[in-house]
């Protein structure tokens, strides 16, 4: 169990996670907050000791709910513990055996490749929008979680061999190849422009802010926010929507759901699979344009 924060700032912790890598709404993310305050406040601060049984005594605690209620407050409990766990502060989750009325799984929202195309074709003037390329180019190119691509150091990419090294959830290192056009920008930004906004302060991280520190979470997501406003992109565009479309792309042009897998930093591959039904939606809608799937028509032999 980590000790670096208090009971309840693991949910404040959460609550950044949801709000600036996966771009939830402000509404969605207001509700989780309420929900899990209150659910701190009800077993008075113990959340990462608390097991299966705890967990059904409280949602018995909110009386005679709708199923879509029940189902909304296991998926709000059953996601932060997750996390928890995927964080490495606690082994298991105790909503894990959890049943409930299930609402109707989305999938992820990804971009498609011309909205990708708009997204990266930034204007390059200023020191910032080499960094701002820099940073989108390597985040689509390699799928990396932000937390993975703020904490990047200099030492971590090799231009020769074409890669970067990363260190993931629970410190663990893995080996990621950047395709050309991205290590193209974050050598041009590195090389020219990188020095231009540290001025005269020092720093082994690669990309910077404006107040010559590390980029923050936060940072990057208004960045993102920004030009993805400037490319007229209209769904809900987070780090957590560029990965999405990394390994839906890659899937979709015939890349190996293992190999995906491995450049994602999935320990399970059920978590990867996700991408496999986002591209299988995909035929599904773009067979409807075949010549001969006239819906509501037959066919006499």
């Amino acid at each position: 169990m980590n000790g670096e924060y208090t009971q309840s700032s693991y949910i404040s912790k959460y609550i950044n996670h949801l709000q600036y890598e996966r771009g939830l709404s402000d509404n969605t993310v207001a509700s989780y907050s309420y929900d899990l305050k209150d659910f701190d406040v009800f077993f008075g601060g113990r959340l990462l000791a608390l097991e299966y049984e705890d967990i059904q005594k409280y949602l018995e605690s909110k009386g005679d709910l709708s199923s879509r209620s029940v189902a909304h407050h296991v998926t709000v409990l059953t996601s932060f513990y997750n996390f928890l766990v995927n964080e490495k502060i606690i082994d298991s989750n105790p909503c894990e055996n959890i049943i409930s009325a299930k609402l109707p799984k989305k999938l992820p929202v990804y971009l498609t490749e011309e909205e990708v195309n708009r997204l990266l074709d930034i204007s390059l003037v200023t020191e910032y929008d080499y960094r701002n390329k820099a940073m989108l180019e390597l985040l689509y190119a390699t799928g990396l979680r932000i937390s993975e691509l703020i904490n990047l150091r200099v030492n971590d990419v090799s231009f020769d061999e074409c890669l970067v090294r990363v260190f993931g959830k629970g410190k663990k290192e893995r080996i990621v190849p950047v395709a050309d056009v991205a290590l193209k920008y974050l050598r041009i930004y590195i090389q020219s422009y990188r020095e231009l906004i540290l001025r005269d302060s020092i720093s082994d991280f690669i990309f910077i802010s404006n107040s010559k520190k590390k980029i923050s979470r936060q940072g990057f997501f208004k960045i993102l926010k920004k030009e993805a406003a400037r490319a007229g992109i209209e769904k809900e565009v987070s780090p957590h929507v560029l990965r999405h479309s990394f390994a839906t792309h890659l899937l979709s042009h015939g890349a190996n759901l293992r190999v995906i897998q491995e450049l994602l930093g999935h320990e399970d591959i059920s978590t990867t699979e996700i991408y496999a039904h986002l591209v299988n939606e995909k035929l599904k809608d773009d067979y409807t344009y075949h010549p001969r799937n006239k819906k509501g028509e037959s066919y006499e032999e």
